[in-house]
């Protein structure tokens, strides 16, 4: 399975591929940031983090894309600007038919130290130790990208098989009401 970790923000936004190698080794395939200028208007921003984001698809053709869920921060303009970049990365997987997932930070930090409130160097050091890098990526964003791809390999199939399962369930619950409203009105 190949995931790309999208880390979304407006002025620059992170991204990873990552695939599984087997059950228990991850390997980096690509990482990078896509850059936008600050004196552009905010459509235009939006649009070039449009056009390179279909370029990695394009390019790397991921099985998933895995995209940090934004959370509320005391910085509206920041978190509306990263929500916007987050929708912008949602919409080219949905058009392409790329199953989305998103994962809060805490779900990050956990899924990569095991503690949800490591902070970024913790977390940058187990991307190095996980993928094998011999130094951390920069800038910060492309670590944060790298972490999202590995997360979502560890937990992402976990709560896929979780999903999967209770929609069969479901499923066979209503083929049984649907059996017993047979039976019962013969």
């Amino acid at each position: 399975m190949r995931v790309l970790g999208v880390d979304p923000g407006l002025t620059r936004c992170g991204l990873g591929v990552v695939n599984r190698i087997d059950s228990q080794k991850l390997e980096m395939i690509a990482v990078g940031v896509i850059e936008t200028g600050t004196d552009l208007a905010l459509e235009q921003r939006l649009l070039e983090l449009e056009r390179e984001l279909t370029i990695w698809i394009d390019k790397y053709q991921p099985d998933v894309v895995a995209v940090e869920r934004v959370f509320s921060q005391l910085n509206v303009r920041t978190a509306m600007a990263t929500g916007q970049a987050a929708g912008v990365a949602l919409l080219i997987a949905a058009r392409k038919g790329i199953p989305v997932a998103m994962h809060t930070p805490s779900e990050v930090k956990a899924a990569v130290t095991g503690s949800g409130r490591a902070d970024k160097k913790q977390v940058a050091n187990m991307v190095v130790k996980l993928l094998g890098l011999k130094e951390v990526p920069k800038p910060v964003d492309s670590t944060d990208a790298l972490a999202l791809a590995i997360c979502h390999h560890w937990r992402g199939t976990g709560n896929a098989r979780i999903a999967a399962a209770l929609a069969k369930s479901a499923s066979k619950s209503r083929l049984t009401k649907t059996a017993t409203r047979k039976v019962s009105k013969k």
